[in-house]
């Protein structure tokens, strides 16, 4: 593999971060920020612990995994859409550089930067509450599998996507729901026993769970499912990818 097109891709996607600083990174942390605060001010005096975890410290790893998943297929997705969109994708798909690299390229951009906003908005964090993280490695990992997985998913909805609007249609209305819907803001326990089983059907609860466990060493569900869950989707997006760039699906503008 020809790591030059790869740095090349890389550093254009991570300058145009810096291009865009106050859409980039400042807007998402002030956005987490005001969820904290807003949650943890509004339900967190009514809900002193949950699982022996004041309530303000809870809601901090699905705060980050919020704003990992959004802004982790958010930021791949426009990476890929936007040379399709002008017509320079062309010069991307007959320039000596195989398909690999360009999925490294864009993904490992858009995954360093959703890597980078996740440790911002953990250091933000712990001035509100304070911190543990009980499992630091198992704290990284979940968060840059998640990172990789949902910017491979991102890729993939930047190809599927023949317009802006559809860029964010996934994010908003699957992605979100999910996330708020998946044990980001409270326990599954805490739900009647019909609704656990209904929860347990989203995948997301595997990811926050999972990611919940490395600080506090709680979790609704096993740590093995939480990292099978998230391997598996990591197979299906690869498969997905492959897929596409095997059959050129919707690969030109």
């Amino acid at each position: 593999m020809n790591l030059h097109p790869v740095r090349a891709i890389y550093m254009a996607e991570m300058a145009r971060t810096r291009r865009t600083l106050l859409q980039s990174i400042v807007s998402p942390v002030i956005s987490t920020s005001l969820y904290f605060v807003v949650f943890g001010a509004a339900i967190g005096s009514r809900i002193s612990e949950v699982n022996g975890v004041s309530y303000g410290a809870f809601i901090v790893p699905g705060l980050i995994m919020l704003m990992l998943l959004t802004q982790s297929v958010s930021n791949a997705s426009f990476g890929i859409f936007f040379p399709k969109f002008s017509g320079s994708i062309y010069e991307l798909l007959s320039a000596p550089i195989s398909h690999l690299e360009i999925v490294i390229g864009y993904v490992g951009a858009a995954a360093s930067k959703s890597i980078l906003l996740g440790l911002i908005i953990l250091a933000t964090s712990g001035l509100f509450v304070p911190l543990e993280i009980a499992h630091p490695f198992w704290m990284l990992t979940f968060l840059v599998l998640t990172a990789v997985t949902f910017s491979l998913l991102g890729f993939i909805i930047g190809i599927w996507a023949d317009g802006f609007d559809r860029l964010q249609l996934v994010p908003l209305l699957v992605i979100t729901p999910l996330t708020f819907l998946g044990g980001s803001f409270y326990s599954i326990d805490m739900l009647p026993p019909f609704w656990q089983t209904v929860t347990l059907a989203n995948p997301v609860v595997y990811l926050v769970s999972g990611f919940r466990w490395s600080f506090y060493g709680i979790s609704d569900v096993s740590l093995a499912a939480s990292v099978g869950m998230i391997a598996l989707f990591l197979a299906a997006c690869l498969v997905a990818i492959g897929w596409i760039f095997r059959t050129g699906y919707r690969l030109k503008p």
